[in-house]
């Protein structure tokens, strides 16, 4: 954020009124929420984290030391904000790494380098003197920035405490850290933590970038810490395969991060050189130069906003030490054009590059005059398709690429994806350049292999000046309903990447807000399901469907309760949404809000008419699933709404209460006791919810029920009671309350 620098980028403490109204919340986690915000005086737009009061008074000192440090792989923080309780910092358009693995299959490339570009950035962090441990290095806490490059976050925050080191493992384990944990933090060693720990989570990151899934998915806390502690860790057979051959040494690299022994974990500075390595022969964007095998990423996976460069030197070329390219690499243009001979022109090098590819690439206009005056083929192209024209736009060079057109260059020749000169400039936003192409014959509405038009890629990347260059060349509303491979329109495009000019834009063209992709999906669901609120209500004034159903048979509003977007589902409900719409299972939005804990969504479902009693897959009611999930807020919110807490679900006749003893969540069992939930109804195997606290071994449950009135003579199916179901299980703590008399 160029207009950051200087004397308005000082550290400083922001009031609430320096920023715009506009408050968009875009993340939430268990301690505090993340917002985008606008500064009033900058017109630059930030993200504003907050945290409860305690944190924030912690962190306040350590926030001032880490906002001096400046990389490009760790997040920019601009100052504070006491008044909200927050720090003010660098805002990442494309939220986190874990929301990215969630919602888009990555390809192998970008893979590799987001894992060497996260190894960059700790590295950076453990070279201070004294090392800066991060201690939270998650996926969670790695941002993307406009063009998918990783930058980390919340580094420096957490801190050892010497003389109570589980309050140190219960505070990382509270913020969902249990999996990210290394296994001698759980012992009783008083040593603090040192670099090897965030080696250790750094070994747990790679595996979740590799396998997209989440590490020990379905576990338990407990099940977890018994595995790590003794030595297992994320299965390698989730890693999916076709998997390139580089992959096994990325796998060597990432069990040598997680060993068990942390003196055998290698230092960041060395993770550096082998992700580097492993990279460079994946032939992807590195930090500082780039590779032509693997050009893009298919874009109905990610969205790239980066110039892609197509290097024509190969590795031996690049290192030549004599002959023409040796020249060129070198920048020697004048050597070069006194050497050159006509034969040259036509000579051809591997992948069919010839003289005139080289010669683009080096960006110099007169060598390249002086090639295509010795008669120089301008159409020649490369085994892959390229031609002397999408080199130089790949390159950004406008006016070699205006010369090779002058020349009989071929604005409407693409590669062997059919992608043209035009689809490269509109993808990387170089309105110059897309302003040329159209002017030379480009066909502003051709479409690649999969059907993308330049228009696609521009909505998904932001690039509106394009949009506006595209959209005075395309006739007709058809064209703009045009779908790529997965049936997306450029509006569905817009609305899921937060692109709201764009998408005002292409609805006062005449875009249909209800054009659905093949999954169903409209534009409304895609922008209520990402969060983004402006968007979600230009669509409904345009007159998006509220209650149309994808092919599962997700609503909008089941999407939006589902992330928790309660600004967006309190829009979609004012404005007609259905409560009570049901998805292909039976799930209703409350029920999707109940299974990701989302109380404030809840609330005002339950508030705007919402069943709390309704029966989904199974006959769980929402109340099932928060009781299951442990998520007591929601328990609370749901019982004060009249929630049943005694409905059983259809497979096995479990109550609320049997779910919540099964779960170990003791805040839940107090909730349901206190709402007269039956302490003594029985499942379909006689089961009680005394027997399920037994078998766990949770005395505090065991205690809650018999003090309210739960019978421990009743027995299950196989004659068994809570008390011989203790002692078979070894729970002697549950065995001793148990085998006490009755209480009064």
């Amino acid at each position: 954020m160029n207009c950051l620098d200087g004397s308005p980028g000082q550290f400083a403490d922001f009031r609430k009124d320096d920023f715009e109204a506009d408050w968009i919340k875009v993340a939430e986690c268990r301690f505090g929420q993340v917002y985008q915000v606008k500064l009033k005086l900058w017109r630059e737009k930030c993200a504003l984290k907050s945290f409860d009061n305690d944190f924030y008074r912690r962190i306040k000192n350590e926030v001032f030391n880490i906002a001096k440090l400046k990389f490009k792989y760790i997040i920019s923080i601009y100052g504070l904000c006491s008044e909200a309780t927050a720090v003010v910092m660098e805002y990442m358009t494309n939220g986190s790494l874990n929301g990215l693995l969630a919602s888009h299959t990555l390809m192998w490339p970008k893979k590799f380098q987001m894992i060497h570009e996260i190894s960059m950035g700790m590295n950076f962090l453990h070279s201070m003197k004294p090392a800066l441990l991060h201690l939270n290095l998650k996926t969670s806490n790695i941002l993307l920035d406009d063009h998918l490059h990783v930058k980390i976050s919340d580094f420096g925050l957490i801190h050892w405490e010497q003389s109570r080191s589980e309050t140190f493992t219960e505070r990382l384990t509270a913020r969902g850290n249990i999996s990210y944990i290394p296994p001698e933090t759980f012992t009783q060693c008083s040593s603090p933590p040192g670099t090897s720990f965030d080696v250790y989570s750094f070994g747990i990151v790679i595996w979740e970038i590799l396998a997209q899934q989440k590490p020990y998915l379905g576990c338990s806390l407990t099940t977890v810490l018994l595995q790590v502690s003794e030595g297992k860790r994320p299965c390698e057979k989730k890693i999916p395969e076709p998997r390139p051959s580089e992959c096994e040494q990325m796998i060597v690299a990432m069990k040598h991060c997680w060993n068990q022994d942390p003196r055998k974990r290698p230092p960041f500075s060395d993770m550096v050189r082998r992700t580097e390595a492993l990279s460079e022969i994946m032939k992807i964007p590195g930090p500082m130069h780039s590779h032509d095998d693997d050009v893009r990423q298919k874009l109905d996976h990610l969205p790239l906003t980066s110039p892609i460069v197509v290097p024509v030197f190969s590795s031996d070329e690049r290192h030549s030490k004599d002959g023409l390219l040796s020249m060129l690499n070198k920048k020697d243009f004048c050597s070069f054009r006194q050497s050159l001979k006509k034969e040259h022109v036509s000579k051809q090098f591997s992948g069919n590059r010839s003289i005139l590819h080289f010669t683009v690439e080096s960006g110099d206009l007169e060598t390249v005059r002086h090639v295509l005056s010795l008669g120089a083929k301008v159409n020649c192209a490369t085994a892959r398709g390229y031609t002397p024209l999408i080199i130089a736009v790949l390159h950004r060079f406008h006016d070699i690429a205006s010369l090779l057109l002058d020349h009989g260059a071929a604005a409407t020749q693409g590669d062997d994806d059919n992608w043209t000169p035009l689809h490269f400039a509109a993808q990387n936003g170089d309105s110059k350049t897309v302003r040329l192409l159209l002017d030379r014959g480009a066909e502003a509405d051709v479409q690649e292999n999969a059907g993308w038009m330049p228009l696609h890629l521009a909505c998904q990347n932001g690039h509106e000046t394009v949009v506006r260059l595209l959209l005075l060349r395309l006739s007709g509303e058809t064209v703009m309903e045009r779908r790529e491979a997965q049936g997306r329109t450029p509006l569905h495009l817009a609305s899921a990447y937060g692109h709201v000019d764009i998408v005002k834009l292409l609805l006062s063209q005449g875009s249909d807000p209800n054009a659905t992709s093949k999954s169903l999906s409209t534009a409304l669901h895609m922008s209520a399901e990402q969060g983004h609120n402006r968007i979600v209500r230009r669509l409904l004034k345009s007159g998006a469907s509220t209650d149309c159903a994808d092919s599962k048979g997700y609503t909008p509003l089941h999407l939006a309760a589902l992330k928790g977007h309660v600004g967006i589902s309190r829009h979609l409900l004012s404005t007609g949404a259905n409560p009570d719409s049901r998805t292909l299972q039976g799930w209703t939005p409350m029920h999707l809000a109940a299974l990701k804990g989302h109380e404030a969504a809840v609330a005002l479902l339950e508030a705007h008419g919402g069943c709390v009693n309704a029966k989904g897959e199974n006959g769980w009611t929402p109340l099932h699933v928060a009781c299951h999930h442990s998520y007591p807020e929601v328990v609370l919110k749901l019982l004060a709404g009249q929630a049943d807490p005694n409905l059983t679900e259809d497979t096995q006749g479990w109550t609320p209460l049997h779910l919540a003893c099964n779960a170990v969540s003791f805040p839940s069992v107090l909730q349901l006791i206190s709402y007269h939930a039956d302490v003594n109804a029985v499942t379909t195997a006689k089961a009680t919810p005394l027997h399920l606290a037994a078998r766990h071994g949770c005395t505090p449950i065991v205690q809650a029920l018999l003090l309210n009135g739960a019978d421990r003579k009743l027995q299950d199916s196989s004659g068994s009671t809570a008390l011989q179901i203790a002692q078979s299980c070894e729970k002697w703590e549950t065995v001793k309350e148990l085998e006490k008399d009755n209480r009064n």
